[in-house]
């Protein structure tokens, strides 16, 4: 077996990115302030905020604790990780919900000796289709050659990996020069067929990561190749693929002759780089000088695109949003969550001026495959709530961030936590494979000692129709506010209702772990939506007598969620708290039999009915556990519909933190009336 090592490509990195603590270097200490999570979001005016800053300073130190805890856990672990980057021989295959997520999507899966040709000229939009369209940006956007002959087919996640595949023939005089050559140029057609070139307005297709160490490619022959051997097939398998530090992705490649394995060469990447001097981020103040390059879902030309969004997610703030956050990239500081949990893609437009916080309001775009993995893995007939909440205070956090509420303080550790808000679902629609786009409003911005507290209002529209609408409120909170925290009862320690009767009522208990290892068991929420492992159910209990529901459920320190939610600041999504209680109320509606009757039914989010939360407190990954419980208050049938309403809470060891009011399912049949 012979080998050539050719040192001119770069190697992904990882760093540890979603573990290592956060720099440790001295920042400023915000002044002392008692401050809790809080504030109603109905009252979005002076006399709410005053209500607001009453209940912040009601509250004794508890999370820091707690938080400290988190942190050293992670650095713990970061450790026995070696501490350092490391260069993975033997990616890991990617789960669901960390799969990369193309930016432009076609239908063609095969591609012959003239589209090849087509790419090495760079017409990639008239290769693949409308979604890849430029208006004219990116003119040398090109494949490197025409090596390969055709290309067999293509695959989003196929491969050992799940990252994608792609099978291609290279014809001609064969060497080993020759065939990395094809591989670095089927690497970069499966890197315009993910569309990473759509991230930039003027860039080319380069050879490595020149922002990262180089690493050599690796190729391996068990035979000599001969002038014999007038075609080689290639499987290439994407073993990274990442839009940090820039779009790139990285390639494994067997080589066949006749069908047979010949060799292999391991370790291509292939990167698109912006040409030397060219802007790729917003200027001071957060507006671009100059189109960056990214086009919406309907032709419009976004203002900041998915490169900018994973940058703020993961990378450099400053090329996200401007120079002004550029040192935030490496402190705990705002961050929207990442990978698979990042439900914003594109910012079209923004009205507004950073530094004026009274108003402002802005455009956003997410993209909903079919394929998605919340659509894999819920009970739902389609998005389930925590998706919807995520992605609409998503696009509404960003743009309150964008307008510099944290930078007149830029040097102080910062934690964002949502307090609470309404939503309403406006009408039942199927949302894979849709756009949706969001306006944003900002109401508010309100300073009070240790926080920043802002309101918005946003509508969400599919199809040029409204289907999601709803109010909230964030907070900003300095380390000293994010140390004070008393939960919803001033520190007080109040039971469940359960744990409050003088006689504990007996419980019946809904298996939900012997559901879900039922492959063939419907309407069950699994993979990374498997929230909750059993429901305890008190039948006629309750404040309202209509049923009881209760779950004690462990808090695994390892589970994902904290590695995407926050970076430097892991707890659990509130809407994930939320869902936890949706899945308790899904399974007791189905246990209970009052669907029986329904055909073939789905759950759905229920429509016209306000749903209404508040946060006072977060779970941390040290938590150990958490206690949900829910007061069925009524239930409802109509033609083909059943709908459940209850109010719930949740509590972390010693204090309630979660109350939702008005939280509902609903089963109905296929083609079943509005409700």
């Amino acid at each position: 077996m012979s080998h050539t090592d050719l040192d001119f490509v770069g190697e992904p990195f990882d760093a540890l990115a979603l573990t290592d603590p956060a720099p440790s270097g001295p920042h400023p200490v915000p002044a002392a302030l008692n401050v809790s999570l809080a504030g109603p979001v109905s009252d979005a005016g002076t006399a709410g905020l005053r209500a607001v800053v009453r209940e912040l300073r009601t509250t004794a130190a508890r999370a820091h604790e707690q938080a400290i805890r988190a942190h050293a856990a992670l650095q713990r672990k970061a450790l026995l990780n070696g501490g350092t980057a490391r260069i993975e021989r033997a990616p890991v295959p990617v789960t669901s919900e960390a799969r990369f997520k193309p930016l432009a999507r076609t239908a063609v899966g095969a591609l012959d000796a003239t589209a090849l040709a087509a790419l090495a000229v760079g017409d990639i939009a008239g290769v693949f289709g409308t979604q890849y369209r430029q208006d004219g940006a990116n003119p040398d956007i090109r494949t490197s050659g025409t090596l390969l002959t055709s290309v067999t087919g293509m695959s989003l996640h196929g491969g050992p990996y799940g990252r994608g595949r792609l099978a291609a023939r290279a014809v001609g005089a064969i060497d080993r020069d020759v065939v990395v050559d094809a591989v670095v140029q089927a690497a970069e057609v499966f890197a315009l067929y993910l569309g990473l070139h759509l991230c930039f307005a003027d860039a080319t297709l380069v050879r490595g990561i020149p922002w990262l160490p180089a690493e050599p490619v690796r190729v391996e022959f068990d035979q000599e190749l001969s002038a014999e051997h007038k075609a080689v097939d290639l499987v290439v398998d994407v073993s990274a693929v990442d839009l940090v530090p820039r779009p790139f992705l990285r390639v494994d490649a067997e080589l066949l002759v006749g069908g047979v394995a010949v060799g292999r060469v391991a370790g291509v990447t292939v990167a698109v780089c912006e040409k030397p001097g060219v802007s790729i981020g917003p200027e001071h103040g957060g507006k671009p000088a100059r189109w960056l390059g990214r086009l919406g879902r309907f032709g419009d030309r976004a203002m900041l695109g998915e490169f900018h969004l994973a940058q703020l997610c993961r990378g450099d703030h400053g090329i996200a949003l401007g120079p002004e956050f550029a040192h935030y990239s490496s402190i705990k500081s705002t961050r929207p969550p990442d990978r698979g949990l990042l439900l914003v893609d594109r910012i079209m437009d923004m009205t507004g001026e950073r530094g004026i916080l009274s108003r402002g309001s802005h455009r956003t775009e997410y993209d909903s495959p079919a394929d998605s993995w919340y659509y894999e893995e819920t009970a739902n007939a389609s998005m389930p709530n925590c998706v919807h909440m995520e992605s609409s205070l998503q696009a509404a956090l960003i743009l309150g961030y964008f307008l510099g509420p944290t930078l007149s303080a830029s040097d102080a550790a910062v934690s964002l936590r949502n307090l609470g808000g309404t939503a309403t679902v406006l009408r039942e629609v199927d949302l894979r494979d849709k756009t949706i786009v969001q306006d944003s409003d900002l109401l508010s911005t309100s300073p009070v000692p240790g926080a920043t507290l802002q309101t918005f209002a946003y509508t969400a529209c599919v199809d040029g129709e409204p289907f999601y609408s709803g109010e909230t409120l964030f907070g900003y909170f300095s380390d000293a506010a994010m140390a004070n925290q008393t939960g919803l009862d001033a520190g007080r320690h109040v039971p469940t209702w359960w744990d409050a009767q003088r006689s504990r009522p007996a419980t019946r208990t809904i298996d939900i772990v012997a559901r879900r290892a039922d492959p063939a068991a419907r309407l069950v929420s699994r993979g990374h939506l498997a929230l909750l492992d059993a429901v305890q159910v008190v039948d006629g209990g309750g404040e309202f007598g209509l049923g009881y529901l209760r779950a004690v459920q462990p808090i695994d320190p390892e589970h994902w969620v904290f590695t995407r939610h926050f970076r430097y600041d892991p707890v659990i999504p509130g809407s994930f708290g939320v869902e936890a209680v949706v899945h308790a109320m899904q399974e007791w509606l189905l246990d209970s039999g009052l669907g029986d009757d329904l055909r073939d039914p789905g759950f759905v989010l229920p429509v016209g009915l306000p749903f209404t939360w508040k946060y006072r407190g977060q779970f941390l990954p040290t938590d150990g556990q958490y206690v949900l419980e829910v007061h069925i208050k009524s239930v409802e049938h109509r033609p083909g519909r059943v709908r459940a309403v209850g109010d719930a809470s949740m509590w972390k060891p010693g204090l309630r933190i979660y109350e939702l009011t008005d939280i509902a399912v609903e089963l109905r049949e296929e083609g079943a009336r509005p409700w």
